[in-house]
């Protein structure tokens, strides 16, 4: 079972996320964030296997946040999502600490793949 925490400024997206997401038997939807501070406090709580995490957002924004929970030592793995197709942001996103890079228009069984293929955390 792999656990996810759903990290997007825009509900709808976080409600199409949790859809597919919850429609997959091995995976489990811990929560959902709005923002980056939110996901922090999340992550840290929760402990989900994945943070997905959108880049841009309100406040603090994906990069920071991933930056935060890498440091902080928690177990999860941060997979970025975005709909901006920047080499900036991805390189960005890894520099902080993400284990994958995926963009929004990817299909759903895309996504799954990506979730699955991000490293499991090492104990």
């Amino acid at each position: 079972m792999t656990t996810v925490l759903i990290v997007d400024d825009q509900p709808l997206q976080r409600f199409a996320f949790r859809l597919l997401l919850e429609s997959v038997p091995e995976t489990d939807v811990l929560g959902e964030a709005a923002h980056g501070a939110e996901a922090v406090r999340l992550a840290a709580e929760l402990r989900p296997d994945v943070v997905l995490m959108d880049i841009r957002m309100p406040g603090m924004d994906g990069i920071e946040a991933t930056r935060r929970i890498v440091a902080s030592g928690n177990r999860s793995r941060v997979l970025v999502l975005t709909t901006f197709d920047l080499d900036e942001y991805v390189h960005e996103a890894l520099r902080a600490g993400a284990s994958g890079f995926l963009l929004k228009d990817v299909r759903p069984e895309e996504l799954l793949a990506g979730i699955r293929a991000v490293p499991p955390a090492t104990p």
